[in-house]
């Protein structure tokens, strides 16, 4: 551990080529103090996501101060604010923080205890990382959007279309979805990723790279009661729209490309709905501790052996270097599971 004032951080200046070491870089930064219903955490593991990407192409505002990024981390409570109720000292947690607030590539970070869980137990602290943006993704989307209840009673029969399935979010909506008792249909493009969603509990796959319809037809199905769109939005409206049951939900969490001709759903009834982890934290909503609530659900889905870990590789240490490579192979657009990077 370094001198108690100051911490470890990679951020950068100003949005450079990943080929650039200025692109991201190592600091030495001012360790902060927790106030309000902030915990201080000493991270131990982080993962990568395209949120990180996308915020680093955006550019930083103030080229004076550098730009920390990073939203899933595992850790342990070492402060807590005077008005911290949920935990104290000494505490493991995962949590994916909020974006417009500096991220988790710090040694330490401040967050506010509501979007906050407690870590899992069986698992280390890489596993733990690995899993906070696309729970809470999986988690708001299946059951505060899409409406989808717990009870597996009520979803007999049902089927949901998860568009991407073998990605971050979708190898943990599968799971949920299945522990529903929704009959999961993925979509993948390549035989290692649809293996993947088959080990996560996809019932059927088909290829998004072609028209869902007589693919779905093939299966017996005629249609599909949810989706939930993971990449794409645009470019899958005209399937979405084809094969959404009358009075169906769709849910997506990327933004689309180019106008959406809501229209094709109008005769349907069927309703359409943006998901975003981080609009609970950003617009400080009055339910933001139903973060809190489901990372602990998801924590204990997890010590029950009924959700695994979505982790597929490790580097180490979490330094600049590491990082560049980590959002090299989030750009390269072929990841299977999450990339986790461990101790400073």
């Amino acid at each position: 551990m370094n001198s108690h004032q100051t911490m470890k951080a990679v951020g950068f200046y100003r949005t450079l080529p990943l080929s650039d070491p200025e692109s991201l870089i190592d600091l030495e930064l001012e360790k902060p103090l927790p106030t309000g219903q902030d915990l201080l955490v000493e991270v131990k593991a982080i993962s990568v996501n395209p949120a990180d990407v996308k915020v680093r192409a955006r550019g930083n505002d103030d080229h004076e101060t550098p730009k920390i990024i990073g939203w899933d981390a595992a850790g342990i409570v070492v402060q807590v604010g005077p008005e911290c109720t949920l935990f104290k000292p000494g505490d493991e947690v995962y949590y994916a923080g909020s974006v417009v607030r500096p991220g988790c590539n710090s040694e330490f970070q401040l967050v506010d205890e509501q979007i906050v869980g407690r870590k899992p137990v069986s698992l280390d602290f890489s596993q733990a990382a690995a899993m906070p943006l696309t729970s809470i993704t999986a988690w708001e989307g299946l059951h505060d959007r899409l409406g989808i209840s717990h009870n597996e009673q009520e979803n007999r029969g049902k089927t949901i279309l998860i568009i991407g399935a073998s990605g971050g979010v979708g190898s943990i909506a599968t799971q949920l979805a299945k522990l529903a008792g929704l009959t999961v249909i993925g979509t993948s493009s390549r035989a290692e990723s649809s293996q993947w969603a088959r080990e996560h509990g996809a019932d059927f796959i088909i290829n998004h790279r072609k028209e869902f319809a007589p693919q779905l037809g093939e299966l017996g199905f005629e249609k599909v009661d949810y989706i939930f769109c993971l990449n794409d939005t645009a470019g899958h409206w005209d399937n979405m729209a084809e094969v959404i049951a009358p009075q169906g939900k769709i849910c997506s969490i990327v933004p689309a490309e180019h106008p959406l001709n809501l229209d094709l759903i109008f005769f349907k009834s069927v309703s359409f709905h943006w998901e975003l982890m981080f609009t609970r934290s950003q617009f400080q909503t009055h339910d933001r501790i139903e973060q809190h609530h489901l990372l602990n659900k998801i924590s204990e889905l997890i010590d029950s052996g009924k959700v695994k870990t979505t982790l597929t590789q490790r580097l180490e240490p979490i330094n600049a270097a590491n990082l560049r490579l980590a959002h090299e192979k989030l750009l390269a657009g072929d990841m299977i599971g999450k990339l986790v990077l461990e101790r400073f």
